[in-house]
């Protein structure tokens, strides 16, 4: 089973546990896109640190995972955490009120901003303390 580990504020896991909150949202940076996408491009998958060539329109794709493990609590001992189905994965560019992509600049490169939004499912597990 092909699980991603996220860190979640108290809040939001007591909403996932109780199953008011249905989705989860974060944004694709150039810090952590290798965790969320690869790139389609002339018809390759890229994985996000390798170098996508210059032309060529570039698709983000989601990296498919089975579930989700929720962590909350301080960074200490034995944390609670949840583990949560992933229905389904699903990549937003952001754009502006004009409808323009939203761009921003790491380390001299220029980047479009996205987010992912993970569909959730049903708790596999959980260890509350």
């Amino acid at each position: 089973m092909n699980i991603l580990t996220l860190n979640i504020k108290q809040k939001y896991f007591d909403e996932i546990l109780s199953g008011k909150k249905t989705h989860e949202y974060r944004e694709i940076r150039p810090t952590n896109a290798k965790r969320y996408i690869t790139y389609l491009c002339c018809g390759k998958e890229y994985k996000a640190d390798e170098e996508l060539p210059e032309d060529g329109e570039i698709e983000l794709k989601p990296i498919r995972y089975d579930a989700i493990k929720f962590i909350t609590g301080e960074y200490k001992g034995k944390r609670p955490y949840i583990v949560v189905e992933a229905k389904e994965a699903e990549v937003a560019i952001l754009t502006d009120e004009n409808g323009e992509d939203i761009t921003y600049e790491y380390q001299g490169e220029e980047y479009i901003a996205a987010q992912i939004d993970y569909t959730l499912g049903k708790v596999l597990e959980k260890h509350i303390k």
